[in-house]
């Protein structure tokens, strides 16, 4: 199989970890999830090396003079989020495709960075004010975190138009059905084909 790249991003609380394993369960022996790094703290039951590699701000800055980063973002002031050249070697030398879950400006790079490689699916919430909801509903971040999330939610809008597809999940069973059929097309023949949709 070649080297093929998934890259779906979107503003938090979107729905984009909720899509992105759902392909991953249809594809257990083929795709395998980037694990990105991070230097934020862990949240709930999340692992070192499972949901992502957690590194200190300092080790994470070293890593970038070693340029050891596919892609790397200085997402909020002192917390980096990227992706290690060392993971999609990994993951390509299991023969696997890559799929990751990444920010907004994450997305946008990886797209540049593996150009025709990669189909790049930008995730959005059907409005601002679902958006917040579902962040509140999650119950992981604190009113203050919630309002700062938004405020970046609508900033990373934007670059919904830098990305391959946008796909609005707003029903998550129709969301589920036009991301497979995304998928399927892009595997068979690296093409999108953008006309299932329309």
């Amino acid at each position: 199989m070649d080297n093929k790249v998934l890259v779906f991003s979107a503003p938090s609380g979107s729905g984009k970890s909720t899509i992105v394993n759902h392909i991953l369960s249809l594809y257990p022996d083929s795709m395998e999830f980037s694990i990105s790094a991070t230097s934020r703290a862990p949240r709930g039951e999340e692992q070192h090396g499972r949901e992502y590699y957690f590194l200190s701000t300092e080790e994470f800055r070293q890593l970038i003079k070693e340029d050891k980063f596919v892609e790397f973002e200085e997402v909020y002031e002192g917390r980096f989020y990227g992706t290690l050249k060392s993971e999609c070697e990994r993951i390509w030398n299991a023969g696997h495709v890559i799929i990751f879950d990444v920010d907004v400006k994450g997305g946008v790079n990886l797209k540049k960075y593996f150009g025709d490689a990669a189909l790049s699916v930008f995730i959005k919430a059907p409005s601002v004010e679902v958006l917040r909801e579902r962040l509140i509903n999650r119950g992981t971040d604190s009113p203050e975190a919630i309002e700062e999330r938004v405020a970046k939610a609508e900033e990373e809008m934007e670059y919904a138009p830098q990305f391959d597809y946008v796909l609005v999940n707003d029903d998550l069973k129709t969301a589920f059905a036009e991301s497979e059929k995304l998928v399927e097309d892009f595997l068979d023949d690296g093409r999108l084909n953008y006309s299932t949709f329309i």
